[in-house]
């Protein structure tokens, strides 16, 4: 079997229900944006410090493969596979366990520190971005109706991922200093 069909040269693409549409279908760029955000989390797990981190990370990454059969299985049928609210309840307990590990904040973090906690920033906006697109796709199509939730709790788990990562390195939070005003 080859990689390549050429049923996409003209532009267009199938959902999963075999639904032709163009590439710049506002769902096509929903999954899309999840396909980014799970290989950002996939270049994050390569330095994983801890077989728990990796572990989460990797759940994380199979959770999004069924967004994106919910997000790439159009109005006209089922998605084969969907979240369910305990999955969404899964990353708020992951959350809670990561937040309560690391410093109160009491100011702006940049992204940065030490080099998986980069990653993880970088995974947090890929992600933010994602539900951004989802949302968009959800005031005109049908989406899952976990998947935004998903989404939203999965941004604020990379960010206390990625401080959890500075505090594995021995690293602290880059703390963004606002300038002084009319500089």
């Amino acid at each position: 079997m080859k990689i390549y069909t050429k049923t996409g040269d003209g532009g267009e693409t199938s959902l999963a229900d075999g639904v032709r549409v163009a590439k710049h279908d506002p769902r096509v760029g929903a999954y899309g944006c999840v396909d980014e955000l799970n290989a950002a989390i996939g270049w994050a797990t390569v330095p994983c410090h801890t077989n728990r981190l990796a572990a989460e990370l990797r759940q994380i990454q199979d959770d999004l493969f069924v967004v994106g059969a919910e997000l790439a299985t159009g109005n006209n049928a089922a998605p084969p596979i969907s979240l369910s609210s305990k999955t969404v309840e899964r990353l708020e307990k992951q959350l809670d366990h990561v937040w309560e590990q690391v410093p109160e904040l009491s100011n702006f973090v940049l992204p940065g520190g030490g080099e998986l906690a980069a990653r993880l920033h970088l995974a947090r906006t890929v992600c933010r971005r994602a539900e951004r697109a989802v949302v968009e796709l959800s005031k005109n199509e049908s989406v899952g109706e976990q998947v935004i939730r998903y989404l939203n709790r999965l941004g604020d788990l990379l960010f206390a991922y990625a401080r959890f990562a500075n505090k594995l390195d021995g690293i602290e939070d880059v703390v963004w200093v606002p300038p002084e005003k009319n500089v």
